[in-house]
């Protein structure tokens, strides 16, 4: 697999040099290198952790679930967790239902699940105008600000370690002219303006956890959004990655609009998040429905010829977001349609956890065509040289087994490592 394919931007070359207890070099032996772990983040909304992770569930839920994120974790490496402040319905309730009463244990139960299988998490959002605190409304604006960054104080700092990566603020270019019902945040939006909001906001996050990843996220592709975050780095907002939700429960955005989105808000020369993606295995929302939320239909089916069509919609879009060098993170916002936001087929797999052909499209791309996996033999140095793709990798050699990185950096080209310092397979 030469570093001149489509794909060089995620892939680099190393060289090992394998040494023996006293330092003489491993001369002659064959060593196998698999890529365990992709550096891109391929990740879903998966809040089903939760009721797994705390046992929360009667036995029988809770052996289908565990089903459900033994199929999540053999392809996806990254998660994101629910932490809306309010009441949520069409997901799992809320973070704090009862002022003063976070339900801290259960999510970092849920997050420590996912960290032992070796998923990076995201937190999914510090602030947003819908599914926040009821009990807002009753305080003034100066009282909303104080407790929304005491919020993130909390969070942040209680979740560090387990959770360094959040969606800090939701939504923002509707945020200050959000209507549909009055809150909280909207009235001190309205007050501090979009960009105040924002660098308050991400301000507190930074200073709770200095290493975390911060993203902006948005629904809104327009010139809106790109003029939005502007105004925000030259405000020196600390803006890590430009999160872009892609609910395409109308249709298909096709390569056209995605090239045109990645072209214009790749000129920020930031990483790019698609943070919320859907794709439907049944028929496609109306046209004319403005908020998705307000399509509420009794049953909505995934069927054989439009799973076939999510499956090549995915493998499409995949394809053009793992070619672009900007793009970090692509998030499916539904792993399942079991429990999926406003009833929508948009899952990898059927509610009865059945595999539809996206699931084995989305396998085969990661962990068949974009993987590597080689067998080499050493050198009379010692040595094997190789390109793959970034990421964790393991390495045998007789019964040793040995984990290390590929990175861009150029300073991890070269590496020596001796077996002594591995496990033992058994």
């Amino acid at each position: 697999m030469g570093l001149t394919n489509e794909f060089a931007h995620r892939m680099a070359r190393k060289t090992i040099k394998l040494v023996d207890v006293s330092g003489n070099p491993v001369k002659g032996k064959e060593v196998s290198l698999r890529l365990t772990n992709h550096k891109f983040l391929f990740g879903c909304g998966i809040f089903d952790t939760i009721e797994v992770a705390n046992k929360s569930v009667p036995a029988d839920r809770l052996t289908f679930l565990e089903d459900k994120l033994d199929k999540f974790v053999d392809v996806f490496n990254f998660a994101t967790l629910p932490f809306y402040w309010g009441v949520f319905p069409d997901y799992w309730g809320g973070f704090e239902p009862e002022k003063g009463k976070p339900r801290t244990n259960e999510l970092k139960a849920a997050a420590q699940w996912l960290k032992e299988r070796n998923v990076t998490v995201k937190g999914h959002p510090l602030v947003w105008h819908t599914a926040t605190a009821p009990w807002l409304l009753d305080m003034s604006n100066e009282d909303i600000l104080k407790a929304q960054l005491t919020r993130i104080e909390r969070e942040v700092s209680d979740f560090k370690g387990l959770i360094d990566m959040w969606d800090v603020i939701n939504e923002v270019v509707i945020m200050p002219i959000y209507d549909k019902y009055d809150n909280g945040i909207t009235r001190i939006c309205k007050e501090l303006g979009r960009v105040g909001m924002i660098k308050e906001m991400f301000a507190k996050t930074r200073e709770c956890n200095p290493g975390a990843t911060l993203l902006l996220n948005d629904f809104n592709t327009s010139i809106n959004y790109e003029i939005l975050i502007d105004g925000c780095l030259q405000a020196g907002v600390p803006i890590d990655a430009i999160g872009i939700q892609s609910h395409q429960h109308q249709g298909y955005w096709g390569r056209e609009k995605l090239e045109e989105v990645l072209e214009r808000f790749s000129h920020f020369g930031l990483p790019i998040h698609f943070t919320e993606n859907s794709l439907l295995s049944g028929h496609l929302m109306p046209p004319e429905i403005g908020d998705l939320n307000d399509y509420q239909i009794p049953d909505w089916p995934s069927t054989p010829e439009d799973e076939e069509r999510q499956a090549k919609e995915v493998e499409e879009m995949y394809s053009i977001l793992f070619k672009h060098p900007q793009v970090e993170a692509i998030s499916s916002w539904q792993f399942s349609d079991d429990g999926a936001w406003i009833g929508a087929p948009s899952g990898f797999i059927r509610k009865d956890n059945s595999l539809k052909p996206s699931y084995k499209v989305l396998q085969k791309l990661i962990k068949g065509d974009w993987t590597t996996k080689e067998t080499l033999k050493t050198d009379e140095n010692g040595m094997i040289s190789f390109e793959g793709f970034l990421g964790d990798y393991d390495l045998v050699c007789d019964d040793k087994k040995v984990s290390f990185q590929l990175d861009n950096k150029e300073d991890e080209a070269f590496q020596i490592i001796n077996l002594i310092h591995t496990d033992v397979l058994v």
